[in-house]
């Protein structure tokens, strides 16, 4: 178990931590943090082998609507003589069928990994979420008998990660695919259904779009709602442009989307013009008509219009709407595989101990 009062210091002894001279674990400080936490993760992703292009600005959006986390409690900073080298945070989230998901982030700068470090933080990040699923129980939120699970998403680059979560009793449930069209050459026709139209939203009509792909996402696996914190987000981003997307209209209904979207910032960082085609859905009425495949056309255009030379997309790879032969007819090719790892959570032990 891991030993501290959080009512009265930030320093946190943990019984099982590897012995490493100049060790040590904290708390969350706020806001100065920050530049820590982006060192952590520019100083992983090489080694990771994950395209990011954080600024301390997204990180600051990021902490300022989390849901479902309070860093104070569930974050945990590794140090070696006082200098930050990773850290932790765990957030949770309830899916429609009743399923409690406790999530886990992990940054450890490569140089300190494989020495028990990754191993006593994973140990930390389930203690903290064995905790928030007992309150949740006994606070009526879930059952005794609701479905819970630690889950964690690994890409195939991540060897490290992924040799963790197996070494630790974590079993792979799900896979994921990124996908990208490597130019935006000869992009097929798909006309639109009759009666459709396609149009820009209005600001006003932000939270119909939203609510319309909460909806439309309901039947896929692993789903729950998006909160008001990441609605909120979502219009804060510097990737926020409504202009890009191709948003489809049955009068004042929305029929389905792709909210496309290019981030300057990773484009810069490596080299290359690429937008993103993202948040592809159609509500159910409007299915098997061939509206995705065409909003998902016009949106390559969209971004091809502003200058992008390919595209990219995520998608499961065991989308119940055909989705990945979808996007393989319209030219993506999957260049990458991420893993849905679970392991389930025993409640009732802890609740004994």
């Amino acid at each position: 178990m891991c030993a501290f009062d959080i009512n009265k210091s930030e320093r946190i002894e943990l019984e099982y931590a590897p012995e490493i001279p100049g060790l040590s674990f904290r708390r969350f400080r706020g806001e100065p943090d920050y530049p820590k936490i982006l060192r952590v993760i520019d100083g992983s992703k090489e080694a990771d082998g994950t395209e990011r292009s954080d600024t301390l600005e997204d990180i600051a959006r990021n902490y300022a609507h989390l849901h479902n986390c309070d860093p104070e409690r569930d974050m945990l900073f590794v140090e070696i003589n006082g200098e930050t080298v990773g850290y932790s945070r765990v957030f949770w989230e309830i899916q429609a069928d009743g399923t409690w998901l406790g999530f886990q982030l992990c940054f450890l700068l490569p140089e300190w990994r494989r020495k028990g470090i990754g191993t006593a933080v994973m140990r930390f990040c389930e203690e903290r979420l064995r905790e928030i699923a007992l309150e949740l129980i006994e606070t009526g939120k879930i059952t005794a008998s609701s479905p819970c699970f630690y889950d964690g998403f690994v890409a195939d680059t991540e060897i490290a990660r992924e040799s963790l979560f197996r070494k630790n009793g974590y079993d792979a449930v799900r896979y994921a695919f990124n996908m990208v069209r490597p130019d935006l050459e000869n992009i097929p026709e798909a006309p639109m259904p009759p009666g459709l139209i396609v149009r820009t939203p209005q600001p006003n009509e932000y939270r119909k779009v939203w609510d319309a792909s909460n909806e439309a996402f309901q039947d896929h696996w692993g789903f729950f709602p998006m909160p008001e914190e990441e609605f909120l987000k979502w219009q804060e981003e510097p990737i926020f442009d409504p202009t890009l997307w191709r948003v489809a209209w049955d009068g004042d209904q929305v029929a389905g989307m792709v909210c496309s979207f290019i981030s300057q910032n990773e484009n810069v960082e490596y080299n290359r013009k690429r937008g993103y085609t993202e948040n592809i859905c159609v509500r159910r009425p409007y299915r098997r008509k061939g509206l995705a495949r065409s909003l998902l056309v016009q949106s390559l255009h969209a971004v091809k219009e502003r200058g992008m030379e390919e595209a990219a997309l995520g998608v499961d790879a065991e989308n119940l709407n055909g989705a990945l032969k979808l996007y393989e007819s319209v030219g993506f090719k999957v260049v990458k595989t991420h893993t849905i790892f679970r392991k389930p959570v025993i409640v009732n032990t802890a609740k004994s101990e």
